[in-house]
């Protein structure tokens, strides 16, 4: 069943894409008992369209902050932005934007995927109803129609029966199914920006690989854009064309897939690559690598590398000065005093 929505089918990315969403000196403070506190530094990284782009790193790293403050659903009375923060949608600073500007975008030209199903759903309304929601808000569309376009939305993700699961409540749903409610109402109105913060999380590798391969293909049918913040490596190696790796607040590296995982230049992120678990005779009697030590506090963060007191290459710079970010021809960058990378193209500071 195709139903006719009007607008909401967006054209497919050209073959030279262009900039979807481009976030320059991300900088996100909260106000507390102990002063503000800055959980996000200066991030900068771009979105082209019908691109996917791994948001990478450990648990308190900032992704998720830096989510919230691109979709600006960080409480507004503690949250303080860098002067110099930009998250720019078609030449236009989304921070400036008032509450209500950010409620006309919000699902309907930027979508979130939310980490638990289960609290992104209301346990009140049925899934039907919560769907129906952001076509009453974002679009033209009458009550048939509505229900029509949510009844195929259930189809695309692939639930079973979708007229009755029209009318049930997402407690009746299984973890899977809710999840795949939480992507169609992310799609609802063909958004061209989706970000999906850990999409995948507690759900078994089976439901997870279904998971991965719909949203792969929703974004080959709309070309919309994917920024997927995970800690799970492999679901980057399988997703994603370039990746951000964050580390205390701070973008430490940006490659494509392909050079990351093959010549990390930056030490965390060989760090984390290394921590994977390596399957056959390559992992025999061996222990898996751990990264020591933890993520420094908010309150105590370090002036110079804030990753030296983890680093197996630290030297004495590393932990008096702040590393810049250099940048090589292709793009690539990394902050790092000295790159591990054996990568031979010529690298200029920024």
């Amino acid at each position: 069943m195709t139903v006719s929505t009007g607008n909401l089918i967006r054209p497919k990315s050209p073959e030279t894409p262009s900039v979807a969403l481009s976030v320059r000196n991300l900088s996100t403070s909260f106000r507390t008992d102990r002063g503000l506190v800055n959980a996000v530094s200066k991030v900068s990284f771009d979105l082209h369209r019908g691109e996917s782009v791994g948001l990478v790193g450990e648990s308190g790293c900032g992704k998720s902050v830096t989510s919230k403050s691109i979709m600006r659903l960080l409480p507004e009375h503690v949250t303080r932005y860098g002067a110099e923060s930009q998250v720019q949608l078609d030449g236009e600073n989304l921070l400036t934007y008032s509450e209500r500007q950010m409620r006309a975008l919000r699902g309907n030209r930027i979508a979130m995927i939310f980490q638990e199903p289960m609290t992104a759903l209301n346990p009140v309304f049925t899934v039907g109803w919560q769907l129906d929601e952001a076509l009453r808000y974002h679009t033209k569309l009458n009550r048939t129609q509505r229900k029509a376009r949510v009844v195929e939305l259930l189809d695309m993700v692939e639930i079973p029966n979708p007229d009755r699961r029209y009318y049930e409540y997402p407690h009746q749903l299984s973890g899977g199914m809710r999840q795949r409610v939480v992507i169609a109402m992310a799609l609802a109105c063909e958004p061209e920006i989706l970000i999906a913060d850990e999409p995948t999380t507690a759900l078994d590798v089976t439901i997870q690989a279904q998971i991965l391969r719909l949203m792969k293909n929703l974004q080959e049918r709309t070309g919309t854009a994917i920024l997927l913040i995970t800690h799970d490596l492999g679901v980057v190696a399988q997703t994603c064309d370039r990746v951000v790796v964050m580390y205390a607040g701070q973008v430490v590296e940006q490659a494509t897939v392909r050079e990351l995982f093959h010549d990390p230049a930056h030490p965390y992120s060989r760090a984390l690559l290394q921590s994977i678990p390596q399957s056959g005779k390559k992992q025999q009697g061996k222990r898996l690598a751990t990264i020591d030590g933890i993520v420094p506090s908010l309150f105590d963060m370090p002036d110079a590398c804030r990753f030296a007191d983890r680093c197996d290459c630290r030297q004495d710079l590393c932990v008096t000065d702040l590393p810049p970010i250099s940048e090589d021809d292709s793009g690539r960058s990394v902050r790092c005093h000295f790159p591990v990378s054996d990568s031979s193209s010529t690298r200029s500071e920024v």
